[in-house]
C-alpha cells in the first residue's frame, strides 16, 4: 500500500529529530572546551563539504543568486539564531530539559501556519496551543530559580526555529532541498566564524572533540535534509507533532551519556505540551476524515 505524503512527511520529521538529537548530544559533549561559535563553524564546515559534494553529484546545485531570495535570507537568519541560542543553552542545562522546552515548537508552527498561510485552526486547537504554553511555563518555572538564562535561550530557539520552518514552506519548490541545505550549512559555518571572537575566541580542538564534531556534522546533514523534506512533503499541521519524538531521543541520550534525569516538573510540563500537540494532530485527522466520510456516504436515490 503506497504511503501518503503526510505519512512520508512524518517519517522524514522523525528522522530529522533523531539526527538533530544525536548531533546536539555530541555538541554538548564539547561545549565545555569551546564556544558555540566555534562549534557552529566547525560543524557547519564539515556539513557544508559533505552536502556540497552530494548536491554536486546529484545535480542539485543552482545559481548562488537564489540566496538573495527574501525567504532564503530569512531562513538563514532564523537558522543561525536558532543554532547559537540552542547550543549555548545545551551547555547550561540538561539536554532533556532543553528538548522539553523545544517540544512547544509544533504548537508555535501551527500558530504561524494559521497566521501566515491561512491554514484552518479551530477553537479547540487554539485551546490546545494555550494549554501547551502552560506546559512550557511549568518546565521553565518562572521565578528566581526556574526562569534562567538557559530557559530564555531555549524559548528564543523555539521562536527562531519556527520561523525557519515556516520560511521553508514559502521557498519555491523549484529550488532543490539539497541546495537549501547547502546554503544553510555554509551560512551556519560563516556566522559561527563571526561569533568566535565575540564568544571568547578560538580554543584548541582535541582529536576527540574534532571527531565528535565530524560525526555531529553528518547527523546535522541528516537533520537538515530530513526536516526540509518533511516541511515540503506533508501538511505542516500533520507533520509538526512528530517533532515530539526528539524528547524520546534526547532523554535517552542524556541518560546514557550524561547521567541526566529530568525532574518531575519537567516531565509534567513535557507531558502537557505533548498531549496538547497530539490533540492538534487528532483534530487535524478528524477534520480531514469528515469530508471523506461525507463523500463516501450513500446518497438517497433521486
Amino acid at each position: 500500500m503506497p504511503r501518503s505524503r503526510n505519512t512520508e512527511g512524518a517519517i522524514y520529521m522523525s528522522m530529522a529529530m533523531a539526527g538533530f538529537s544525536a548531533s546536539d548530544a555530541l555538541s554538548k559533549s564539547v561545549i565545555a572546551y569551546m564556544n558555540a561559535g566555534e562549534i557552529m563553524f566547525l560543524r557547519g564546515l564539515f556539513t557544508s563539504l559533505l552536502v556540497y559534494l552530494i548536491a554536486w553529484k546529484m545535480g542539485a546545485l543552482r545559481s548562488w543568486r537564489v540566496m538573495l531570495q527574501p525567504m532564503i535570507i530569512f531562513r538563514i537568519i532564523c537558522e543561525t539564531l536558532s543554532a547559537v541560542t540552542y547550543i549555548t543553552a545545551l551547555g547550561m542545562m540538561p539536554i532533556a530539559n532543553a528538548s522539553a522546552i523545544l517540544q512547544s515548537l509544533p504548537l508555535v508552527v501551527t500558530f504561524g501556519a494559521a497566521l501566515f498561510f491561512g491554514e484552518p485552526v479551530g477553537w479547540r486547537r487554539w485551546s490546545a496551543i494555550l494549554v501547551g504554553l502552560v506546559g512550557v511555563m511549568i518546565i521553565i518555572r518562572p521565578g528566581p530559580e526556574g526562569f534562567t538564562a538557559a530557559a530564555l535561550l531555549c524559548v528564543a530557539a523555539v521562536l527562531t526555529t519556527a520561523g525557519r520552518d515556516l520560511a521553508t514552506r514559502s521557498i519555491s519548490p523549484e529550488i532543490p532541498s539539497l541546495m537549501i541545505t547547502v546554503i544553510t550549512a555554509i551560512s551556519a559555518s560563516f556566522f559561527g566564524a563571526l561569533l568566535i571572537p565575540l564568544l571568547g575566541g578560538w580554543q584548541p580542538v582535541s582529536a576527540s572533540a574534532l571527531g565528535h564534531l565530524v560525526l555531529a556534522s553528518v547527523l546535522v546533514l541528516v537533520g537538515y535534509q530530513s526536516v526540509i523534506l518533511a516541511m515540503r512533503t506533508g501538511e505542516i499541521s500533520f507533520v509538526a507533532p512528530f517533532r515530539y519524538t526528539s524528547l524520546i531521543f534526547s532523554s535517552l541520550l542524556g541518560f546514557l551519556f550524561f547521567a541526566e534525569v529530568p525532574d518531575s516538573w519537567t516531565l509534567v510540563g513535557a507531558a502537557i505540551v505533548i498531549a496538547s500537540g497530539l490533540y492538534t494532530f487528532y483534530r487535524e485527522a478528524k477534520r480531514r476524515v469528515s469530508p471523506i466520510a461525507q463523500e463516501s456516504a450513500p446518497r438517497a436515490p433521486v
